[in-house]
């Protein structure tokens, strides 16, 4: 045991007071120096770092790849399923060109009158909104992708293959041609006079000028 009192009491004097051990910090014996971690990391820890970090980009690029994949995927099922619903309104609408065709050779009887007139605009305005158009009128350019040519002739007042007559409507369900239109087809004449440009078809200067003679 330490005597901890100040006067010793043997001799009456006052002691002088001791001095405290150095503290060396937690961890180590007195008077020590503090512990250095090592310099250099572990070899192997390196190394298992490393091989982790070759894991993650593996599978980050995993990750990658499957999200492309799936966007493809989604794609891929939109383009087919848009397609398989602009086939189906086709097929409908396809069936009912001969009701089309129906009525407009009524209307140019004259029969198109009445409650029967009415249900017949019903029946084209609903038509025109699923995207059905018809094309082919006179004096269009002939198009063999979008006409379909049954009557021929020749004539000195065209410039080229020019539509003079619409036998029958063509139909055209967005970009899909449903049916080209009928339609007979006029050329120019091989021996016929070049003509100026203020009577080319297309341009209305050609009925003016014949109008004036």
């Amino acid at each position: 045991m330490r005597d901890r009192r100040r006067i010793d009491p043997l001799t009456g004097e006052v002691r002088k007071p001791e001095s405290a051990p150095a503290d060396s910090g937690p961890g180590g014996p007195p008077g020590a120096a503090p512990v250095e971690p090592p310099a250099g990391a572990d070899p192997a820890a390196e190394t298992k770092l490393a091989e982790l970090a070759a894991q993650l980009d593996e599978r980050t690029a995993d990750l990658q790849r499957v999200s492309a994949e799936y966007a493809n995927y989604r794609r891929r099922v939109d383009r087919d399923r848009e397609a398989i619903t602009v086939a189906a309104r086709a097929k409908v609408v396809g069936e009912l060109l001969t009701v089309l065709d129906d009525l407009d050779r009524a209307d140019a009887h004259g029969d198109l009158t009445g409650a029967f007139k009415a249900v017949a605009d019903k029946l084209a305005n609903a038509l025109k909104g699923v995207g059905l158009e018809p094309f082919g009128t006179t004096g269009d350019p002939f198009d063999p992708a979008v006409h379909e040519a049954v009557q021929h002739a020749t004539s000195p007042e065209v410039a080229g293959p020019t539509v003079t007559m619409v036998l029958r409507k063509g139909y055209r369900l967005g970009e899909r041609v449903l049916r080209p239109a009928m339609v007979m087809v006029t050329d120019r004449e091989p021996d016929a006079p070049d003509l100026p440009n203020d009577v080319l078809p297309g341009n209305g200067a050609e009925n003016e000028n014949r109008d004036n003679n």
